[in-house]
């Protein structure tokens, strides 16, 4: 439905003094909005505020009301709904009569503007390049609590080999074994072409981070407030100002070539016990969480993705990982389990 507002000539007809809507947000017939939109109406005069209010400004899918809570400020309306709306559906926002100014002048008419959601659709995934050949990379420590058992290779630089510490080394030529690595480990002061080929994958691991953090046009914006517990994740753009809880178990559902990217400005933190369950063919691989702050996953924790941080990765006692764990500082291990995904 096409926003409709009457008008007349102020000339001959007293209702031209009446306040109109001048713009809204979403726009009359707009698609692809996104989820967490807050509705709003302009008005062309200063209003009520008595009269802006949960039976005057009343937003629908199809006949079900949507609940919300309705502000006014300056001369504008908004209408923030309790919960995200839905996705890939239709909803009627309307502006009623009894809407006045504060000369108790109704609307010349009543407003009407229908716009529908976004249907789930994946972004681009993020290009590892060289740092996607390590299941943990770090630029300072690697420290481990012992025993931990991890399927990949790990790297570390600038920092040398005596900043990786728990894992009992042996060392070979070019690189360092150990009996809880199903893999080799690295670091910048071994012999060529370790020191080389970990400049190249820290650089790599900056530029996928930079990558991650400056996707624009997020799908979900500030989605409830930063805690995702019991949430079930669509394939899409996410986007946070703040810390990111993960209290309880979560799970992330799409296809196998679907992609998700987490913007975290804050830390990231995943309580005891609780799991990232991947549902529908959804693969690690494809699961991007780019952590300004720290991230800590709790103990006995179970999480999914590739973790991108900028401030350090901390596995708490027993956690389990499916992912990579890529950190511009440090990288803390304590008796866990961590293997690259395929």
């Amino acid at each position: 439905m096409v926003l409709f507002i009457a008008s007349c000539d102020k000339n001959d007809d007293p209702s031209a003094d009446r306040p109109q809507v001048t713009s809204t947000v979403p726009l009359s017939d707009a698609v692809d909005v996104n989820i967490s939109v807050e509705i709003t109406a302009d008005f062309s005069k200063a209003m009520d505020p008595a009269t802006i209010n949960a039976t005057s400004f009343t937003v629908k899918r199809g006949s079900t009301p949507v609940l919300g809570v309705v502000s006014y400020s300056g001369k504008t309306a908004t209408f923030i709904p309790d919960n995200p709306l839905l996705l890939n559906s239709d909803y009627t926002a309307t502006i009623s009569t009894e809407a006045k100014d504060t000369d108790g002048n109704p609307l010349t008419a009543g407003v009407v503007w229908d716009f529908k959601t976004f249907s789930p659709h994946s972004p681009a995934v993020v290009n590892l390049m060289g740092s996607g050949n390590y299941v943990i990379l770090a630029k300072t420590a690697i420290t481990n609590n012992p025993t931990s058992s991890i399927t990949g290779d790990l790297g570390l630089s600038p920092a040398a080999t005596s900043y990786i510490t728990g894992f009992a080394l042996t060392n070979e030529t070019g690189y360092a074994s150990s009996s809880q690595v199903d893999g080799r480990i690295y670091a910048a002061d071994m012999a060529d072409p370790a020191p080389a080929n970990l400049t190249t994958a820290v650089a790599n691991m900056i530029t996928a981070y930079d990558d991650a953090a400056g996707r624009t046009a997020p799908h979900f914006i500030e989605l409830n407030t930063g805690n995702i517990g019991g949430k079930t994740l669509v394939p899409g753009l996410y986007k946070w100002t703040n810390t990111v809880t993960v209290p309880t178990s979560i799970i992330l559902s799409g296809g196998a070539d679907d992609v998700w990217i987490f913007q975290i400005a804050e830390d990231l933190t995943v309580s005891n016990n609780v799991a990232v369950v991947l549902v529908g063919g959804a693969k690690a691989k494809n699961i991007f969480w780019q952590v300004a702050g720290k991230a800590t996953f709790g103990a006995n924790s179970h999480f999914e993705g590739i973790v991108l941080s900028k401030t350090g990765i901390s596995f708490q006692t027993g956690a389990t990982f499916n992912g990579r764990a890529l950190a511009q500082t440090s990288v803390i291990l304590d008796q866990n389990t961590v293997v690259q995904p395929q």
